[in-house]
């Protein structure tokens, strides 16, 4: 996929501001109870990012997944050391990369580089609110990064090829859209298929619309919709939300 520098250098500004936020979150408390991830805590975030950083740099490095992994003795680390060793790490990594090197992803329609901007910036701003949520001081997700983030969300996670066997618990059977700062997604769903089209075009079984951070945290589980939000059936759109939850674990 072709990244323009620009957008590169946007996702590389992204990562590094919320990494460091999260270092700092994670200096409030480590023990404090994430309660949108259920069983984790704040440590458990800052490892669990910690190696997410570390596995995509073996990627960049090997061009394909590291084996075996983890590496031997990363859980006996000191949770912040390591976290603090590994965001200063990505950055560089993705930078000394640049975006057009061929390598290991999960998208079946890009396999560079590039690929890993956007997906770090995402992961860590996800993460970032986890552990804010944990400690009451949440703050905004850079508006633009929202927006992307509801677009990779449903069409990689929720669009990729995975449904082909019918595995899910939850076989909507409905067309969704998703609307946001005069952009739009309309998903077809069913229990072996979510084809998703950057359009409004056609009718719908419900529509979900608001600001590209609402929307961005609540297909990501880390905010609810208000009454407001969403128009059309509302079970059509909580199984929805289910069914995406099953392509972003």
């Amino acid at each position: 996929m072709s990244l323009p520098p620009e957008r590169a250098a946007f996702y590389l500004a992204c990562l590094q501001a919320d990494s460091s936020r999260l270092a700092e979150v994670g200096r409030l408390g480590l023990p404090a109870e994430v309660a949108s991830c259920p069983g984790w805590t704040v440590e458990t975030v800052l490892r669990h990012v910690a190696q997410v950083y570390l596995h995509k740099i073996e990627i960049l490095r090997l061009g394909s997944r590291p084996e075996p992994w983890p590496p031997a003795g990363i859980d006996d680390r000191d949770a912040l050391e390591l976290f603090d060793e590994a965001r200063a790490a990505i950055v560089p990594a993705l930078s000394e990369a640049g975006t057009e090197l061929a390598t290991w992803t999960f998208s079946p329609s890009d396999s560079t580089s590039a690929f890993w901007y956007r997906r770090m910036a995402l992961e860590t701003a996800v993460h970032r609110i986890d552990g804010e949520l944990a400690h009451d001081v949440v703050t905004p997700v850079d508006r633009a990064l929202a927006l992307d983030g509801i677009d990779e969300i449903l069409t990689l996670n929720l669009g990729g090829p995975w449904w082909e066997e019918g595995d899910t618990k939850h076989p909507v059977d409905a067309t969704i859209r998703i609307t946001s700062a005069g952009r739009s997604w309309t998903t077809r769903v069913d229990a072996t298929s979510a084809t998703v089209v950057p359009d409004a075009e056609g009718e719908v079984d419900a529509e979900v619309f608001g600001e590209p951070e609402d929307l961005f945290l609540w297909l990501w589980g880390r905010r609810d919709l208000n009454m407001e939000q969403s128009v059309g059936d509302d079970t059509a759109v909580q199984e929805f939300r289910a069914r995406v939850a099953e392509a972003s674990d």
